[in-house]
């Protein structure tokens, strides 16, 4: 019984540190509506010649700001596979890589795999779809998994209902991935700043910001039309 109790007084703290952390997460992004700065001058520099490592510099506040001061690609710009990565930044910034990482790819603990990037394949005037791009599955070989539909239209995250470039995964997963949804914004021509969140971890109120970097890679197409690991 004394094990028991001590047990619960572990699980109770542990879930109110984890509440906590989160609150700590939402009030670090700052105010969900842009505070009148543009790209140029959250990021510091000229926006045309910025790289992901100019973005990796700022806060977790000054990272939404550049989020909400970017506009939306064209949506039949977003073609090919792009690099991404985790920005850190935020109390729980080393809590959203690990998920990105390692429980992401296939919805259960997985520590060799890592996240690689993201691909989009227009196929209508506003209407897509795309994956992502994981390694470590089985050696350092890519794999292809977690397919999501896109289309442009306004953003869910940003108080503004400003556009974005939207990647929804509840059409084509089931387990918790499904509640996924994220948001792609421009920079230049090869930097994206982007936001995802969960519902069941705060919706659009605790977004987990990332970047995607071109030049796309051409889409892998086989023979039949069809890019391995991922359904028609």
């Amino acid at each position: 019984m004394k094990r028991l109790k001590t047990l619960m007084k572990v699980l109770i703290g542990f879930t109110i540190l984890n509440a906590v952390a989160f609150v700590v997460n939402i009030i670090q992004a700052g105010n969900r509506e842009p505070d009148g700065q543009s790209v140029k001058e959250i990021l510091g520099t000229d926006p045309e010649k910025a790289t992901w490592e100019h973005l990796e510099t700022l806060n977790r506040a000054e990272t939404m700001q550049l989020f909400y001061a970017a506009r939306a690609p064209a949506f039949e710009s977003m073609n090919g596979e792009y690099e991404a990565k985790v920005l850190s930044g935020g109390v729980l910034g080393e809590t959203t890589a690990g998920f990105t990482h390692h429980f992401f790819p296939t919805g259960k603990p997985t520590m060799s795999t890592h996240w690689e990037g993201k691909a989009f394949k227009p196929e209508g005037e506003n209407s897509g779809w795309g994956y992502n791009l994981f390694s470590g599955k089985s050696g350092s070989e890519i794999f292809r998994a977690r397919k999501m539909r896109t289309y442009v239209g306004p953003t869910t995250i940003c108080k503004d209902g400003s556009d974005s470039f939207h990647l929804d995964y509840s059409a084509f997963n089931t387990d918790l991935i499904k509640t996924m949804h994220d948001e792609v914004r421009q920079v230049n021509d090869n930097l994206y700043i982007c936001a995802g969140y969960m519902v069941p971890f705060g919706g659009p109120w605790n977004p987990g910001p990332f970047v995607l970097i071109g030049p796309p890679k051409d889409l892998p197409v086989d023979d039949n039309g069809n890019i391995p690991g991922i359904e028609g």
